[in-house]
């Protein structure tokens, strides 16, 4: 199993701990992705022990850690927020090897501060994944939301969340590599809307959050900045030669991605650019998305929203 694999299935794993799935649902999904019922059942077990553990020690303390500078980047205070989003439109453009889907969002402003690229979570491109492009919108920034699933048709085309995982670890097994031109096309589209000379930047949640530690480790240049959200980074991974500035976000209560962390931190130091890794200790994986009232935590939301809006903006003197 790979590492991508293994977090698709221990992402089930937690959704049953969590209450957001039943253990049956959870052993019926874990199998769809090729887990055999006692490992399941071991995945299900580590995930509440690890849960247990998380809760009394309070989650992790540090609240903060900074890299190189400051780049005009880590004042939430001049940042704005708007979470009234922008109707984002579906659009089709060119691929790697066909066609790729997304949901387009423009600014009402004929000034764009930058392009942004948005990679959904392990359940394809929701209306919360679009919802999130459109919200850069509103606050100035032309946004992509790129659908992973384009060559299968889409999101849309398959019945259930559990069949979405199970493609999307699939493809982790068998071409991991397609993600990463998924991604770099995106840009390609993103820049052409927006022109060359525009600051380009991008966000991705959980299993995005991975995606874009990938598109890192892929050395995409193009990239002025980038946040991950609770997104695992690669063993071994090098992003040396990047130009991006990384904000690095974590949820205090999230053992399982928190593990990679300082991988994370060291790649970043060592690739010399400025970064920031941002945890929100009394959070939750999976803390931004509104949608999932399990983990949802507005304060910490709100506060990463703002950072997220000030680090993608053009640097301020």
């Amino acid at each position: 199993m790979t590492e991508l694999e293994r977090y698709l299935a221990e992402e089930i794993a937690e959704d049953h701990v969590d209450g957001i799935i039943t253990r049956r649902e959870a052993m019926r999904r874990l199998a769809m992705l090729g887990v055999g019922a006692t490992a399941a059942a071991g995945m299900i077990t580590a995930e509440a022990d690890a849960r247990t553990r998380g809760k009394n020690s309070g989650g992790d303390k540090p609240g903060h850690g900074h890299g190189h500078g400051g780049g005009g980047h880590g004042h939430p205070d001049r940042a704005v927020t708007a979470w009234a989003p922008v109707a984002t439109t579906p659009i089709t453009f060119a691929g790697p090897r066909g066609n790729l889907l997304g949901a387009w969002a423009q600014p009402a402003t004929p000034k764009v501060k930058g392009g942004v690229l948005v990679i959904h979570e392990n359940r394809g491109l929701t209306p919360h994944i679009a919802n999130v492009a459109g919200r850069f919108a509103a606050n100035g920034f032309s946004a992509l939301a790129l659908d992973l699933l384009s060559e299968e048709g889409g999101t849309p085309a398959f019945p259930d969340e559990a069949a979405i995982m199970a493609k999307l670890s699939e493809i982790s097994a068998n071409n991991p590599g397609r993600f990463d031109e998924d991604m770099q096309a995106a840009l390609t589209e993103i820049a052409k809307r927006v022109g060359r000379h525009t600051p380009l930047s991008a966000i991705g949640f959980c299993f995005g959050g991975g995606m874009i530690w990938r598109l890192l480790v892929a050395k995409e240049k193009r990239l002025s900045a980038a946040a991950p959200f609770y997104g695992p980074f690669p063993t071994g991974g090098d992003v040396r030669g990047i130009k991006a500035d990384v904000l690095g976000v974590f949820a205090g209560v999230d053992d399982r991605v928190n593990a990679t962390r300082e991988a994370a931190r060291g790649a970043l130091e060592a690739a010399r650019v400025d970064y920031e890794i941002l945890t929100f200790t009394e959070a939750q994986h999976a803390f931004f998305n509104d949608t999932n009232p399990a983990r949802f935590n507005a304060q910490a939301a709100a506060q990463a929203w703002l950072r997220v809006n000030d680090w993608f903006a053009p640097s301020r003197d």
